[in-house]
């Protein structure tokens, strides 16, 4: 099943910035890295610190608890395929933007 997100123009972070959006029982941090936005669950794999307030250097988050570094547009982790965070894509209809959330798959 997928289901949407609408995004309200003030959960759009700015350019190179970052919202923290609780919805569907998720927290999902948001990321404008150069006007894309990059959707990832809130929560590291290691052992589930916030990913928001992390370090970002152009498109990697860098985990507060452990320095552990992921992409995220692949959610990988940095050099190796060990730990992977879930990511989401956005879609646009106009000047409205969704989060998709697929069930089935926790992401992509």
């Amino acid at each position: 099943m997928t289901r949407r997100i609408a995004l309200a123009a003030s959960q759009l972070p700015e350019r190179n910035g970052r919202v923290l959006v609780e919805s569907h029982g998720k927290s999902l941090a948001v990321f404008n890295v150069a006007d894309t936005l990059y959707v990832i669950d809130d929560s590291c794999p290691h052992q589930g610190a916030s990913l928001c307030g992390g370090r970002l250097e152009g498109r990697v988050i860098q985990c507060c608890a452990h320095g552990l570094r992921f992409d995220l547009a692949s959610g990988n982790l940095l050099n190796s395929t060990a730990l992977k965070v879930n990511c989401y894509p956005v879609e646009f209809e106009g000047q409205q933007a969704f989060i998709v959330l697929n069930d089935e798959e926790g992401g992509q």
